[in-house]
C-alpha cells in the first residue's frame, strides 16, 4: 500500500518520529511538494496526507485508488470535501490537538501588548538600563488585565480554554457564537456581536473562516469597537481586512493587534499590516509546541490505522 505524506516538514522538522507510518506500507515523506508536482506524487496512493497542500477534485478524478485524506491540522478547506464524499473518500482531521497551546499563545500576544518584554529585555541587553538615570523605566505605556473585558469571538475549545486563563487574570468575558452557548465558567456573559465589539477592551477571534466570516473585521466592524481597543487573532488570516486594520491601528482606533495567522502564508512584501504601526505579527506558531506536535502525530497515526482497519475516525466529510 502506497501512503504520501506531501508536506510534513513543519510537523516533524525532524524531532518527531515517522517510523509508525513507514512501518504500515510504501510511505513516501516529503517535506514540502509544489502545487506542479501534487498529482505525480499521490498517483497510486490510497492514504495522502496533507497539512496545507490543496487536494482538489482533479486530483480525486486523477487517482481513483484514494481511499482516505488524513490532514495534519484541525481546519480541513483545503480540500474538496464534496468531491471526496462523492468519490467515497474519507477525510480526516485532527480535532482539538493544540486548544492548550493557542489559548496560551493568544494570552502571551496579549501579555507582550500590556508589557512589551522582548522589547524591554532586548533595550537591557542593548545598555539602555544600565545607562538610565533611574533605577527603572519603560517605553511604552504598561497595562493591568484586571477588570477589563475580553472579548472572544467563537466560543469553541479554543475560546473556551482562552476564557479560563482570562478569568484567572481578573478579566471579565464576553463570547459570542453561532448559536447560544453556556459556559462553563463564572463571570462569562454571551452577547450579540455588535455588543461585544462595543463593550470589549480586548477582542480574541477563535472562529473559523467561513463565507460568513471572511473579512468580518473590516471598517464597520471596526468602528463600532472601544477606541483603543487590542485586537488578537490566532484563529484565521482572512477574518480580517488587512488594511482596514492597519488603518485603525494609524488612526488610533485600536491600540494594538497581534496576530498569529495572516491571509496569505508567507506574507507578501506589500501585506499592509507588515507596516502597520503597534502591531504584533507572529510567523503561525500558535500551534506548534512540540507537546501539541507530538498530539498531532499521535491523532493521525490514529487516523491512518482506523482507515486500514476499516473503522475511520475523525471524519469530516459525512462519509
Amino acid at each position: 500500500m502506497k501512503i504520501v505524506v506531501l508536506d510534513g516538514y513543519v510537523l516533524n522538522p525532524g524531532d518527531l518520529s515517522w517510523d509508525w507510518l513507514q512501518a504500515l506500507g510504501e510511505a513516501e515523506i516529503y517535506p514540502r511538494t509544489p502545487a506542479d508536482q501534487v498529482l505525480s506524487r499521490v498517483e497510486g496512493a490510497q492514504i495522502v496526507i496533507t497539512n496545507k497542500v490543496p487536494i482538489t477534485r482533479e486530483i480525486m478524478d486523477a487517482c481513483p485508488q484514494m481511499g482516505c485524506i488524513v490532514i495534519l491540522a484541525t481546519g480541513y478547506n483545503i480540500v474538496d470535501t464534496d468531491a471526496a464524499r462523492e468519490k467515497g473518500i474519507y477525510v480526516c482531521n485532527a480535532p482539538a490537538y493544540s486548544t492548550e497551546a493557542v489559548a496560551q499563545f493568544t494570552i502571551a500576544l496579549l501579555l507582550e501588548a500590556c508589557h512589551h518584554i522582548g522589547e524591554h529585555a532586548h533595550l537591557v541587553q542593548e545598555g539602555a538600563w544600565t545607562a538610565s538615570q533611574d533605577f527603572s523605566f519603560w517605553r511604552h505605556p504598561l497595562m493591568e488585565l484586571q477588570g477589563k473585558n475580553l472579548g472572544i469571538v467563537g466560543f469553541g475549545s479554543i475560546g473556551r480554554a482562552t476564557a479560563r486563563i482570562a478569568l484567572a487574570l481578573g478579566m471579565h468575558v464576553l463570547y459570542t457564537g453561532r448559536r447560544p452557548v453556556e459556559s462553563p465558567y463564572p463571570d462569562c456573559r454571551q452577547v450579540p456581536l455588535d455588543t461585544l465589539y462595543a463593550q470589549s477592551d480586548v477582542i480574541s477571534l477563535h472562529c473559523p473562516q467561513t463565507a460568513e466570516t471572511t473579512g468580518m473585521i473590516d471598517a464597520a466592524a471596526l468602528a463600532k469597537m472601544k477606541d483603543g481597543a487590542i485586537l488578537l487573532n490566532t484563529a484565521r488570516g482572512g477574518l480580517l481586512d488587512a488594511q482596514a486594520v492597519a488603518d485603525a491601528l494609524r488612526t488610533g482606533k485600536l491600540t494594538y493587534a497581534c496576530m498569529d495567522v495572516l491571509a496569505q502564508e508567507p506574507p507578501p512584501a506589500d501585506n499592509p499590516l507588515l507596516s502597520a504601526p503597534r502591531c504584533f505579527i507572529t510567523p503561525h506558531i500558535a500551534w506548534a509546541t512540540l507537546d501539541a506536535r507530538r498530539r498531532l502525530m499521535a491523532i493521525t497515526e490514529e487516523n491512518v490505522r482506523g482507515y486500514l482497519s476499516g473503522r475511520p475516525v475523525h471524519v469530516v466529510n459525512g462519509l
